[in-house]
């Protein structure tokens, strides 16, 4: 996998399938990078990818948060309630009721869920990649078409495995998100035990449906935009920075992936939420019940509740990981060349 490829799956800003949604629109920055940066190992790569994922999340969860909020709004309250609402209000409602470092509700699970992800996807994409290349048509040297079908299906492939295996962790971020002022949930071992006890262990993987289909068109969307743009800025601005032109163009690919997938990602929190801390279940129709029953009772706007806040962390998240995977990238090879 290309470099910018594991930050991308290290930091995920889109649960469930994201990771690999970033890998493909970051697969073709190293041809770029290749003669400027030094190569590192398979752990430094994967600890720089971790800690810079880790750090991006952390800077940007009151706005994650926000995101959930808004999301899992309509399940317990009533249309003329949410009208009234607004992020600078929910905003203040936080600091108010909950104080402010209730803002970071649920993010250490988030970080104890990025080491074993990015670290699963990194492994499985190396492996679904192996496989692929000995299908007819997408050999090594098939041409950039077969590169291209590589790199989707791989990135695509290994997002599923690494979600399904880790997804335990993404329902448990979720619970401990979504509390307000009453706290079911204690942290992340008593969640985990409280769900197995109340839900059975399949409680665990609620909405994982959701999350799996949402995995293709991310990744598409996500490519063929970060390919397109990039083409033409480099048509257009021949000379500018690499770096630069991955920042803008992986910001833009994740806002118009987040903005195609997102009635996806709203449907999958609300379906983790289902009978948390012993709430009646309030979708009993399955995942297209579920898109019907929101848009019966919300109208279609309610499919998006919660994207502005989703918009507003796209472009700090890239940055901040850029600029932790590139510091750290220059720290850890310094540590191999002194080495």
């Amino acid at each position: 996998m290309q470099t910018e490829a594991r930050v991308g799956m290290a930091a995920a800003t889109m649960d469930g399938g994201g990771a690999a949604a970033a890998a493909a629109r970051r697969y073709t920055t190293q041809p770029q990078l290749q003669h400027h940066q030094p190569q590192l190992g398979t752990v430094p790569h994967l600890l720089a990818g971790g800690v810079a994922g880790a750090v991006s999340k952390t800077c940007t969860a009151p706005l994650a948060r926000l995101t959930i909020l808004f999301q899992v709004q309509g399940m317990h309250s009533d249309v003329a309630t949410m009208r009234n609402t607004s992020i600078w209000r929910e905003a203040s409602r936080i600091v108010y009721e909950e104080g402010f470092r209730a803002f970071w509700k649920g993010n250490l699970v988030t970080i104890a869920h990025r080491l074993p992800y990015s670290s699963i996807s990194f492994y499985a994409y190396e492996r679904y990649k192996n496989m692929l290349q000995m299908l007819p048509g997408l050999e090594k040297n098939g041409g950039f078409g077969a590169d291209v079908g590589v790199r989707l299906l791989g990135g695509g492939l290994s997002g599923i495995t690494a979600a399904s295996m880790t997804y335990p962790l993404d329902l448990v971020r979720t619970r401990l998100a979504a509390q307000t002022n009453t706290a079911y949930y204690r942290g992340i071992s008593h969640a985990l035990f409280a769900i197995c006890r109340d839900e059975g262990f399949k409680g665990l993987y609620k909405g994982l449906g959701a999350t799996l289909l949402g995995v293709g068109p991310s990744i598409a969307v996500s490519f063929s935009v970060y390919e397109t743009l990039r083409s033409h800025w480099q048509i257009e601005r021949p000379y500018d920075s690499p770096v630069l032109i991955s920042l803008a163009c992986g910001s833009l690919s994740g806002i118009a992936s987040s903005t195609f997938t997102f009635p996806l990602d709203l449907v999958r929190r609300r379906m983790q939420l289902e009978g948390a801390g012993g709430r009646a279940r309030i979708y009993n129709t399955g995942l297209f019940g579920t898109f019907g029953h929101i848009v019966r009772t919300e109208g279609f706007r309610g499919l998006y509740r919660g994207i502005l806040p989703e918009y507003c962390k796209v472009v700090p998240g890239v940055g901040i990981i850029f600029m932790t995977y590139e510091m750290l990238k220059a720290i850890l090879t310094g540590l191999e060349s002194d080495d």
